[in-house]
């Protein structure tokens, strides 16, 4: 047991139940940033997040703020998406460099979003919304295709990527609902590539038993705290410290 990684897994654990945001965009940053390779950082946090994931949506569901049928629409594209990428991963000859370049960029853009929050994309939903209402099905199931790739280079996206792509299309959705259904869809999603990944041999289970030891009580506390804490504040630390781990993860991939 390795207090340093249980500690990570109780923040982490925290911050998703709290945003639907965190899981893979601090820990596989942290442990790629540790001396893990990449390939192994992306599928133990996959494996991980599918586990803590499981335990937030049935604490979500209890609240009944989650939509499975919206997580559902994700999933038809997300699942596919992800076996996929899977199967180019396979037979990739740069595996280690793919996930390394994919994962900087998803930092750096979940950061980006952070920063922006949810109003330029409530904005863009209603004025555009008499467009989007016919396709709006279609359209949720391109975006979960979009993150099952992303997620499963990355392990970072289903959360804050998911989030403002259901506020696009649904701008009506509470903050509640988006932070249930982001994790509620993320449960398949994450146990495909986590899969995926452990065939591949990219999981660590040591690493990960370590991270659920801290994430489980903390994603439960974490769904009791939803809009009691500032989440504008929240949100932007948690950029900031995106930024950074993109940053330097894209200077090591130069």
């Amino acid at each position: 047991m390795e207090l340093g990684f249980v500690a990570l897994g109780l923040l982490v654990g925290t911050l998703v139940g709290m945003t639907g945001v965190g899981a893979g965009s601090l820990v596989t940053p942290a442990l790629a940033l540790s001396g893990v390779s990449p390939a192994v950082a992306v599928g133990t946090d996959l494996v991980y997040a599918a586990a803590t994931k499981t335990v937030g949506a049935a604490a979500h569901r209890l609240r009944h703020s989650l939509n499975l049928r919206l997580a559902g629409l994700l999933a038809l594209g997300s699942v596919p998406a992800a076996g996929l990428t899977l199967a180019f991963l396979a037979t990739s000859g740069a595996k280690s460099g793919l996930i390394n370049v994919s994962l900087a960029a998803a930092l750096i853009v979940t950061a980006l979003v952070l920063l922006l929050g949810r109003a330029p994309f409530q904005a863009f939903a209603a004025r555009y919304e008499r467009r989007i209402a016919p396709l709006r099905e279609p359209l949720t199931v391109a975006a979960g295709a979009l993150l099952g790739v992303l997620v499963t280079l990355s392990s970072v996206g289903a959360g804050a990527l998911g989030a403002v792509l259901l506020i696009a299309l649904y701008p009506g959705i509470s903050t509640l609902a988006v932070a249930g259904t982001d994790i509620a869809h993320a449960v398949p999603l994450t146990l495909v590539a986590g899969l995926g990944h452990l065939w591949l041999g990219h999981v660590d289970f040591g690493l990960a038993a370590n991270l659920l030891a801290g994430s489980v009580p903390g994603i439960v506390a974490g769904s009791l705290l939803v809009g009691r804490l500032p989440d504008a504040v929240v949100r932007r630390v948690l950029a900031l410290v995106l930024l950074y781990a993109g940053a330097r993860l894209a200077a090591a991939s130069v």
